[in-house]
């Protein structure tokens, strides 16, 4: 079962990933002939096509010092470009690393046309609003027609002419005033050496503090509750540290005040983080959880519950890893629309291309939920007898009496009709004898009227219901029936019963002066001594003070003669091995 299972997650996984990688590569003009795709305007070289083009393009060309072409993503003239340009940019880049931003970069839109807003012209894209000081301003671009003869976004006017009063209003760095002058200078991928040095004494000081506060709220748990569960609590420990450490460090770093294209990067690596913490923190919970009500469904004989369970655990740890790597990939910028739509056209794929599987698995569902049969249980399957050893996802398997394994798939099964024998709650014995044709009415009679007493006085004969009955004549025999339930589940006892009962019958058949009939011939060459005539006279001088006592037992016994002799006959018998050890 969990090979099974490590395969349907792998084949999960791997579907995830090339959905989500084709969903990325398809291009955006899959619907597009060839000729609409060669009339399409050529793609500016600054990447200004979309408003998140522009951004980004501004701040790497910012970061790099390259100030000129930082200009390029400004709305202004060429003249003002190239008097001001490099001084408007660099003053831009201070002012959006520095000054608080309400936007986000990953809600920039990546669209040629931009996304519409509420307020908002068609032709312009609202990123977030800058605020130094008094002074506030709206981050805006407009998408304007270049030389090329395509259109282009770039950062507006308004935008660039607030510029220098929120630069104005920057306050200046406390904590650069009393560092080194090399660590504030010296950089490395567009940080200071010393934001780079505080990041990473950051991640011990919030290990550390993350894991006193954990320990905090597990003794505190402690204290209210009594002791916790050793185990639940350590499988969420590493989980809850993961996330109160994440959250510790975003507000170290948050105090220094990184650059904004560093700061976006940095929130998408915790994002990831955060994603990987609480998935790992709901995957532990179903752990404990299922574990708990598994073992306690095991603990009262419920084991289809238990089995069905642990199917569940296993799927909706499916669904959180599916639903982790979705995100993950969200917050990492890609779009999930593609992917989702594929996601989706591949598993009717997979439906379509597994469907005997599928049968069975839920074949397996259906056995487990409705407890059918269980591990252990004795059952006939169609023409097959077995002992349930295992009932997986795909099959049941079956130990006949031959010793060999029978496996049938749980599609199969689960139309067959199975007959469990280990939920008898009594056993039936039903059996026919046949008596020789020279035996009298009245040795017939006492035959049956012993037989039947015999049923009535046995303790583990259930009274209710037992009979024997003369049903008829036989080419060689004058046959009775006997039927009743045996006070038994055990198949061992109850042939041990069994035998008791027709080693009693042998003898009243004997004591009665008759014989049970061959299934063959007689032929006479001599003297057959025939019927005990000494025997058959006892037992019609017997019969007939039955007749004159009005006792004579048919159609049945009166009511208080069975009550009288009713589980009256010693079982086992006194010679009985059994019966001596008692």
């Amino acid at each position: 079962m969990s090979s099974f299972f490590k395969r349907v997650h792998w084949l999960l996984l791997c579907v995830t990933v090339s959905v989500a990688a084709v969903g990325q590569l398809l291009p955006a003009q899959l619907g597009k002939s060839p000729s609409e795709a060669a009339t399409q305007p050529a793609t500016d070289p600054l990447g200004r096509d979309t408003p998140s083009g522009t951004i980004y393009g501004f701040l790497h060309a910012a970061q790099a010092g390259n100030y000129s072409i930082a200009a390029q993503y400004l709305q202004m003239s060429n003249a003002k470009r190239a008097e001001q340009g490099a001084e408007l940019a660099t003053k831009l880049k201070e002012v959006m690393d520095r000054a608080p931003l309400s936007g986000n970069l990953r809600l920039i839109s990546n669209r040629p046309e931009g996304t519409p807003q509420e307020g908002v012209p068609s032709d312009q894209q609202r990123i977030g609003v800058l605020s130094a000081g008094d002074v506030d301003a709206d981050l805006t671009l407009d998408h304007v027609s270049n030389s090329a003869g395509g259109k282009i976004w770039l950062i507006s006017s308004e935008t660039l002419a607030k510029v220098p009063d929120l630069y104005d209003r920057l306050e200046a760095r406390q904590v650069e005033a009393h560092l080194p002058n090399f660590v504030v200078r010296l950089q490395f991928l567009g940080l200071p050496v010393w934001q780079w040095l505080a990041i990473l004494l950051a991640i011990p000081l919030a290990a550390g503090l993350g894991w006193l506060l954990v320990s905090i709220v597990g003794l505190s748990g402690k204290l209210r509750r009594g002791q916790p569960p050793r185990t639940a609590w350590h499988s969420i420990f590493r989980p809850l540290w993961l996330l109160f450490g994440a959250v510790i460090h975003v507000l170290c770093v948050r105090r220094l005040g990184l650059p904004l294209l560093q700061r976006h990067y940095y929130q998408l690596v915790m994002g990831v983080v955060f994603i990987v913490g609480w998935s790992w923190l709901l995957w532990r919970i179903l752990q404990q959880v299922t574990r708990r009500l598994r073992e306690r469904a095991i603990y009262t004989g419920r084991k289809g519950t238990g089995s069905l369970l642990l199917l569940g655990e296993r799927v909706l740890k499916s669904v959180i890893f599916i639903v982790a790597v979705f995100a993950i990939l969200g917050s990492l910028g890609f779009n999930m629309t593609t992917a989702l739509a594929g996601l989706g056209i591949g598993g009717i794929a997979v439906a379509f291309a597994a469907q005997k599987t599928l049968e069975n698995l839920f074949g397996g569902v259906s056995l487990l939920g409705d407890e059918v049969i269980r591990v252990g249980d004795v059952c006939r399957f169609g023409d097959r007898t077995g002992t349930v050893e295992d009932i997986s996802l795909r099959s049941t398997r079956i130990r006949t009496p031959e010793r060999s394994e029978l496996s049938i798939p749980n599609g199969t099964l689960a139309t067959m009709n199975v007959e469990n024998l280990s939920r008898r709650d009594k056993i039936l014995f039903n059996t026919k004898l046949g008596l020789r044709y020279e035996t009298s009415a009245d040795q017939l009679r006492y035959v049956l009227a012993q037989i039947r007493r015999l049923l009535y006085e046995h303790p583990k004969v259930e009274t209710a219901g037992a009979r024997i009955r003369f049903i008829g004549y036989d080419n060689s025999s004058l046959n009775l029936e006997v039927f009743c339930y045996v006070l038994t589940r055990d198949n061992n006892e109850f042939l041990a019963i069994q035998e008791d009962l027709l080693l009693r019958i042998v003898e009243i058949v004997e004591a009665s002066g008759t014989a049970i009939a061959f299934p063959s011939r007689t032929v006479y060459l001599g003297d057959d001594p025939g019927v005990d005539k000494e025997k058959a006279a006892a037992v019609s001088h017997e019969v007939q003070q039955w007749r004159e006592n009005s006792k004579l037992p048919f159609p049945d016994f009166a009511s208080s003669d069975i009550s009288e002799f009713s589980n009256s006959l010693p079982y086992p018998q006194p010679e009985s091995a059994l019966r001596s050890k008692k």
